[in-house]
């Protein structure tokens, strides 16, 4: 759109955002969150290693059909050490977990019926309690610190934010908006913004050093790349360009001389942002007045950088920001220790990338590069080979001679390094044949089609975080995954390809955090210390553990009593979920649903937190698979009392005889009342135990066993 000028007396003349600022902001269309749903930490299929709170790690070998008090109930086949072999109801999933914890490596299995699991379990409660300490330390010694409390917005700060030419997602809103709660403060910030590759962290952080500058602190931007530090630079200096602020870079980019001139005028204050990699970390850095740490992907430094990192928080502000996900179990176990921001809402206009797996084949490599070509885009080919990555240059030039080819990789020297990015971002070139130096962080939005050449020798992690690098803008993006012709891909390798090919829709790496790739990222976060134990325990149960720990230290500290969850069931390891046993059929059967791992990924999923948890499952299995039968009915009727009791402090319920009868947990005891629809005659009560009459005309007794649990629940 263009203005216009009305002349004539009294000119008026009207300037589009186009006109002024050189962009045009997008109109605004509500976004979509994207389901939460998908693959989780604790589901598994056959073949899967499992960790049982009570019994360790154990393999998942079937599922199967066993008869049970007069009728038949569906178990979870485990096998461990020796040969030996475990049979968990399917009503009692939710004391095991998929084993993650050694990358692609096997664990090592327990053997049942010895000692060995309570010694690695004692020794990995006593590593968490550790470290729920220490964090808890660290939280405290910031909570007593004196801080600097910046200054509400400024005019300026709005005029920055306004010219952002995005429309921003409601979770970048809201991590915006709690960074500067943080900030306005007099306790030393400490978050983590966690979000997806593309989703927008960048902003935040620009947001947040801008606010820090308006009150006249100093700014440090960490990042782990050169080339992303580079990137960075070049997106604050156009964003603050309008503004009286000094943006510096420091990196193997810049010339000693450079180096030492940027040193010198951050000691005397004259940069008010500088973003470097570890170099900044170094002993002859000095701000005059830092009052910000920015640390972009965290995860990727090393344990020194670290150290010198956890005494700065204690000191300024630190915002971290990771494309890492963070699974949901290490979230909860962190709540209130460490904020943390989750941006799962993808950006406007952004498309899933079209993902491909096969064989490596010339002309499919051909067709791909013109295709982008032919739209003006450009073209990312990753081969992670620095000895051969001329030679496939080169072959690359003769297969597509309409294209021109520039490399780059890690062990060019800096300023050549530095010329062939600036190239490939100016368009210059249409072809960046490169090793996984572009992994982190590199936005360049006309590069739109990726090729890896060898995707079979790259983790879960770099795959994922390298097809990040297309499709950051409104253009359809196409990732190719090209493996050896020929060759016999491994297990492992087949898993990675799998999970990148069916991890195509946008959030996808919530999901995949639960795979290989998260471990790494989420261990990074715990410590390098405590490796060891997540490997010997499993990532969700060192988590739990973790939780727990850190629980029980809080209320020790606040001198109050220990919750663990809202939902009014205790997460505490010990304690165990009420035992439901009353002879009904309960079970997903074979001809509702034929594929064993569908089956047992959703047996796994009904160890749910909430009622409208349930009913959500029902409506799901209508919608998938059809009308319910009766013992998937009576699945979730399980299900649904399983909550009630927790609730309602019962331990267990089972049948005898004509009655149904409810123990309740240990110490407590109850006192009559009424309840709905239910005769006196047709209860008893004694003190910790409660009999309801089972010889009902059809189920009524179980709809007044659900009142009952209803009523005990309101009294206790």
């Amino acid at each position: 759109p263009e203005g216009w000028v009305m002349s004539g007396e009294g000119a008026i003349s009207l300037l589009t955002d186009t006109e002024l600022f050189g962009f045009s902001k997008l109109s605004h269309r509500s976004a979509k969150r994207i389901a939460k749903r998908g693959i989780t930490l604790s589901e598994f299929s056959v073949g899967d290693y499992v960790v049982h709170i009570d019994h360790g790690i154990g393999r998942v070998i079937g599922v199967t059909m066993m008869p049970a008090d007069g009728g038949e109930r569906e178990y979870i086949a485990l096998e461990y050490a020796a040969g030996g072999k475990l049979y968990v109801p399917v009503d009692q999933l939710g004391r095991i977990s998929r084993y993650i914890g050694s990358g692609d490596g096997i664990p090592a299995v327990t053997r049942l019926g010895t000692q060995e699991w309570k010694r690695i379990r004692r020794r990995a409660k006593e590593s968490a309690e550790a470290m729920a300490r220490e964090l808890l330390t660290l939280y405290s010694s910031r909570e007593i610190s004196n801080g600097f409390a910046y200054s509400p917005d400024t005019e300026w700060q709005r005029e920055m934010e306004e010219s952002f030419p995005y429309i921003e997602t409601p979770d970048q809103m809201e991590a915006v908006r709690r960074v500067k709660e943080d900030m306005e403060k007099p306790q030393c910030m400490d978050r983590l913004i966690c979000g997806d590759v593309g989703y927008g962290k960048t902003e935040v952080i620009l947001r947040a050093a801008f606010k820090a500058v308006m009150d006249g602190k100093q700014v440090a931007l960490l990042v782990p790349t050169t080339i992303l530090a580079q990137q960075h630079f070049t997106t604050f200096r156009q964003r603050l360009a309008v503004f009286p602020v000094r943006v510096d870079v420091l990196s193997r980019f810049n010339s000693h001389r450079e180096q030492k001139e940027t040193v010198a005028a951050l000691a005397d204050g004259t940069v008010d942002i500088c973003i470097g990699t570890h170099r900044l970390l170094q002993k002859d850095i000095n701000f005059k007045n830092l009052g910000l740490v920015i640390v972009d992907e965290e995860q990727r430094f090393g344990v020194a950088d670290k150290e010198r990192l956890k005494k700065m928080r204690l000191e300024v502000d630190v915002l971290t920001s990771s494309a890492t996900p963070i699974p949901r179990t290490l979230h909860m176990s962190l709540v209130g220790v460490r904020d943390i921001s989750i941006m799962e809402t993808p950006p406007e206009d952004r498309l899933p990338i079209k993902t491909y797996i096969s064989e490596y084949d010339d002309r499919r490599i051909r067709k791909a590069v013109l295709r982008e070509l032919e739209r003006n885009g450009q073209v990312f080919f990753v081969h992670n080979r620095v000895q051969s990555i001329v030679q496939m240059a080169q072959k690359l030039e003769r297969l597509v001679p309409e294209a021109r080819v520039i490399v780059a990789h890690g062990q060019m020297q800096a300023s050549e390094l530095e010329a062939v990015m600036l190239e490939f971002s100016l368009g210059e070139v249409d072809v960046l044949v490169c090793t996984t130096i572009i992994e982190s962080g590199l936005d360049i939005p006309n590069a739109n089609t990726l090729i890896i050449n060898d995707a079979d020798m790259l983790g879960l992690a770099q795959l994922y975080q390298l097809r990040g690098r297309v499709g950051r803008g409104t253009e359809r993006a196409y990732a190719y995954f090209f493996y050896k012709r020929g060759s016999h891909l491994t297990s492992a390798a087949e898993k990675r390809l799998s999970a990148i090919f069916e991890a195509t829709e946008m959030g996808a790496g919530f999901r995949m955090a639960m795979r290989d790739l998260e471990i790494r990222g989420a261990g990074n976060l715990l410590g390098a210390e405590q490796s060891g134990h997540v490997a010997a325990v499993g990532f969700d149960l060192y988590c739990r553990l973790l939780s727990e720990s850190v629980a029980r230290l809080r209320a020790e500290k606040e001198g109050g009593e220990e919750v663990l969850t809202g939902s009014g069931v205790s997460l505490s390891l010990e304690h165990r979920a009420p035992v439901i046993d009353l002879s009904i059929p309960a079970h997903i059967p074979e001809e509702y649903i034929d594929d064993a791992d569908i089956r047992l990924i959703l047996y796994r999923r009904m160890v749910v937190g909430t009622l409208e948890a349930v009913e959500d499952m029902r409506e799901e299995l209508r919608d998938r698979f059809g009308p319910l039968p009766q013992s998937v009915q009576d699945l979730l009727y399980v299900v649904k009392l399983k909550l009630l009791a927790a609730r309602a402090k019962v331990r267990s319920i089972s049948v005898e005889g004509d009655y149904v009868v409810l123990q309740m947990v240990e110490g407590v005891e109850v006192e009559p009342f009424e309840v709905a629809g239910v005769g006196q005659s047709e209860i008893r009560w004694s003190g910790d135990r409660i009999k309801l009459y089972k010889k009902w005309q059809g189920k009524r007794w179980q709809g007044a066993l659900e009142r009952l649990l209803e009523g005990l629940a309101s009294e206790l």
